[in-house]
């Protein structure tokens, strides 16, 4: 199959993605707002801010703060921005995070805010996979690469060391040191109003930690258990997110682990169905929100007297709520509420309180378009739910091309949000998109993610077919029409889909992927990974790896469905190795296969707008050619 058409798609993503009638996303520091912006003329980006009144009330004033195009141009350097750690209470001191061109390696250099500018002499660190903590003013932790063997096998920080205003980052004090073969040494802090607490998150895996907070002269390790998460601060306690039992607690609960004391206390206890997503927490507060059988609700929680006093927020129901910036000072907070077919209304919450002060524009005409929920049953006769999203007309009409996206990994739960650019560029022009719930996510807590965990893992795999069968089996589409789409870990998944049920596929988008399981622990960050997969050296979790590992099933004599693969030279998280020796052995089998590479982007394989947009056009402009997408739909053009 050829792909159709490129340019019309391209312009439709371009004018979504830069579109400036987009809701600008925040965070609340000090009173301001503060947004980074990306459009047509700053594809880069543009970090600026308003008053949070203003934000609130609608306004349009921004005030810009640092102009990333105009640095890059400036310093002759392809910079993306990777956010900002500012100071309270003031905030006018930030470690800002510029990465070339979209690896996970950066760059930190301290702004001052009030002079618009960079900090001669100020706190540096050159290129690596570093994190940095604020303790006060003059003083931060850092995490990063100080030299030979410094770095984990996973290519994290081993050290953490406090670094002193004006002296060399080489003379900093180290305060925690991990073991090689550990998976990183990361510096955190937590303001609590007053002061920082400040100390090192340090993972002996990916799934188990340890919490340890400085104290005098040396650090003490909060009394959890090692999958424990803090989730943040507030009223003088670490909000704990249990991913185990622990002292009564049940797995999926959120605590509150008292700093003086160490008394431990429950905010929130899950039911079968129900799932925490999101915490913030602010000086006095903790917001949580849930998924109630995958639709949101939040709830908030407040210090008294008496203990801790939980309150339902009146936000809609029946679609997806998502948690945005919380204001560390007040406990007021941003949510959204969208569903597949209905844009972001956006909330401003104080002491509990909702209103609605914003609503996103809809990027695509939803009349005649409806949104459904089905399940699935898999292997084991667990029910796999899923959401489809298409014109009514074209579910009426019988078997229609088909995009299903999953994921099904690290406890990430796929949500069915709003369509902003499949409902423009697939839904409207006739086709079927379809989100999936497999385990391996976060939809129902961590036993749904703990169900695919290393050698179960083919129960993820099995859910993701289950629904490919369920599709064709309720004539919703066919094995010709179907096409399936995953990146990273969902890379793997689509690869490892291609490779065992070829026969129920068309089309087959592998994006950023792992797809050689018996090396992949050895590249970059894979080694973090191994609390996920499995281990390579272990014999049986070895054996199971080879099984589903995609390089080493594809068949040389099995008829696939042509792949588009894609990755970026610049992703130092997932090599580019995996995807280029895949589509290289299919290339030597004489099997066909689109493959794009782009020289930047980092692991999200797109460095700014324009190049989203492109990426975006490719898939699907494959999709449109691999499923036969008719030309006659709406919007389409030759």
């Amino acid at each position: 199959p050829h792909p159709a058409p490129l340019d019309p798609l391209l312009d439709e993503a371009n004018a979504i993605l830069t579109s400036q009638e987009r809701v600008p996303t925040v965070a609340l520091r000090g009173g301001f707002a503060y947004n980074f912006w990306q459009d047509a003329a700053h594809v880069r980006g543009l970090w600026r801010r308003m008053p949070q009144a203003d934000y609130v009330a609608g306004k349009t004033d921004w005030e810009a703060i640092l102009d990333i195009d105009a640095l890059a141009e400036e310093e002759c350097e392809n910079w993306v921005y990777k956010g900002a750690e500012c100071l309270a209470p003031d905030y006018t001191r930030c470690l800002i995070t510029l990465s070339r061109g979209g690896s996970d390696a950066a760059v930190v250099r301290e702004f001052d805010l009030d002079a618009r500018a960079f900090v001669e002499g100020g706190f540096h660190l050159p290129e690596a996979k570093s994190t940095a903590a604020w303790i006060d003013r003059n003083t931060i932790l850092v995490g990063t690469d100080f030299g030979p063997e410094t770095m984990t096998e996973s290519g994290y920080a081993r050290q953490v060391r406090r670094w002193s205003r004006n002296t060399a980052l080489a003379d900093a004090e180290l305060l925690f040191e991990a073991a090689s073969d550990d998976i990183w040494s990361f510096a955190m802090s937590f303001y609590d109003g007053e002061r920082y607490h400040a100390g090192v998150f340090h993972g002996e895996t990916f799934y188990d930690f340890n919490w340890l907070v400085i104290a005098g002269d040396g650090l003490d390790r909060l009394p959890l258990h090692k999958k424990a998460r803090v989730e943040g601060f507030a009223a003088g306690a670490f909000i704990i997110g249990l991913r185990e039992d622990f002292q009564g607690f049940g797995a999926g609960s959120v605590i509150a682990l008292d700093a003086a004391s160490k008394k431990t206390e429950l905010l929130y206890a899950p039911t079968a169905v129900s799932a925490v997503e999101e915490v913030r927490t602010s000086n006095g507060s903790v917001v949580i929100g849930l998924l109630d059988d995958i639709q949101g609700r939040v709830l908030r929680f407040s210090k008294g007297w008496r203990g801790w006093k939980e309150q339902d927020v009146d936000l809609p129901s029946g679609g997806v709520v998502s948690l945005g910036a919380i204001d560390e000072d007040t406990g007021a907070f941003l949510a959204t509420f969208e569903d597949p077919l209905t844009p972001e209304t956006h909330y401003f919450v104080q002491r509990g309180t909702a209103k609605e002060f914003r609503q996103a524009p809809s990027f695509f005409d939803n009349q005649g378009m409806v949104s459904r929920r089905y399940e699935a049953t898999s292997s084991d006769g667990t029910a796999i739910p899923y959401t489809l999203t298409a014109l009514d007309r074209v579910l009426k009409a019988g078997p229609a091309p088909t995009i299903q996206y999953g994921y099904g990994g690290f406890e990430i739960s796929i949500l069915p949000n709003y369509l902003t650019t499949a409902g423009k560029l697939w839904v409207a022009r006739g086709g079927i998109y379809v989100t999936t719930n497999i385990r391996g996510g976060g939809e129902y807590g961590p036993a749904w993610h703990q169900a695919g965990l290393k050698t179960k893992r083919q129960l993820i795999y099995d859910d993701f077919q289950a629904i490919s069968e369920d599709l064709i089996a309720r004539g919703i589409t066919t094995p010709e029409q179907l096409g399936i789409y995953g990146g990273s870990n969902g890379g793997l998944l689509t690869g490892v889909t291609m490779t065992q049920r070829p026969d129920l596929y068309a089309g087959v988008a592998i994006a950023v992927p792992l797809l050689d399981m018996l090396r992949y622990d050895q590249l970059l960050a894979g080694a973090s990974w191994v609390g996920e997969y499995g281990d390579p050296a272990h014999a049986e979790e070895r054996a199971f790896l080879l099984q589903i590992s995609p390089y080493h099933n594809i068949d040389p004599e099995a008829e696939y469905p042509t792949p588009f693969v894609f990755t970026s030279t610049k992703d130092d998280r997932v090599h580019p190795g995996h995807a280029r020796k895949f589509a290289r052995l299919m290339q030597e089998n004489k099997q066909s296969f689109l493959y794009y590479e782009n020289i930047e982007g980092g692991h999200s394989a797109a460095a700014n707008l324009n190049q989203f947009a492109h990426r975006t056009a490719l898939l699907y402009a494959y999709f449109a050619g691999a499923l036969g997408l008719s030309a006659d739909d709406p919007g389409y053009q030759e």
